[in-house]
């Protein structure tokens, strides 16, 4: 029978080859509007899910959570290498399909962007979504909103530029992830999430005065 301590080298064995996957899966691909490697996101929303309590089979799905939505990764693919429950927060994270298509793609544009936030909104409500899911996107978003307030210290209002949608369907869906996910899964990550949603709001805020930068997009 084997140790605590075996079990452990066991799991951050998994660990690491979903570090090499998600590495080797994402190769190529930055951060929008930034030469930083993808990967970087990847393993920043994983040292959330660990520093918030989650598990490490969590931590695998953090690390994997866009690899069904942003590569040709297929689910059956993703099962088969890290098993049911990876697989299943996965693609709860994801906002394609679970048989994605060219065509599935393609609609995750401006066109669809408030329809498809509206969704995820009302998945996260729901009382059957599972805890991980939560934990996983609840790291998502600290980790999106960290880097959008610190965009917002350095370059202004051009920051908004770079998403589907202007700053105040932005601040919309921001706060809303924080008043949802709040509700559900109070702690750590739903603490500086409220206070970094806070700082986006205080950073963008002038701005509302004359107007939003992509009213016209």
């Amino acid at each position: 029978m084997p140790t605590d301590g075996s079990r452990v080298s066991s799991l951050d064995r998994k660990l690491g080859r979903a570090v090499e996957f998600a590495s080797a899966t994402h190769n190529g691909q930055v951060r929008k509007s930034t030469t930083v490697p993808y990967i970087a996101h990847l393993l920043g929303v994983a040292s959330l899910v660990l520093e918030g309590g989650g598990t490490q089979t969590e931590a695998i799905a953090a690390l994997l959570h866009d690899v069904v939505e942003d590569t040709d990764v297929n689910p059956r693919k993703l099962r088969k290498r890290f098993g049911r429950k990876v697989t299943r927060i996965v693609l709860a994270c994801s906002d394609v399909p679970a048989k994605k298509s060219k065509r599935a793609k393609a609609k995750r544009d401006a066109s669809t962007w408030r329809e498809r936030k509206l969704r995820s909104l009302d998945h996260l409500s729901d009382p059957g979504t599972s805890k991980s899911v939560l934990r996983v996107r609840a790291a998502d978003a600290l980790y999106n909103a960290r880097a959008t307030v610190a965009d917002l210290r350095r370059f202004g209002p051009e920051t908004w530029e770079r998403f589907n949608a202007g700053a105040i369907d932005q601040l919309w869906y921001y706060r809303s992830l924080s008043v949802v996910l709040s509700a559900r899964l109070p702690g750590m990550l739903t603490d500086e999430l409220r206070v970094t949603v806070r700082a986006m709001e205080q950073l963008a805020g002038w701005w509302f005065d004359i107007g939003d930068p992509q009213s016209s997009v």
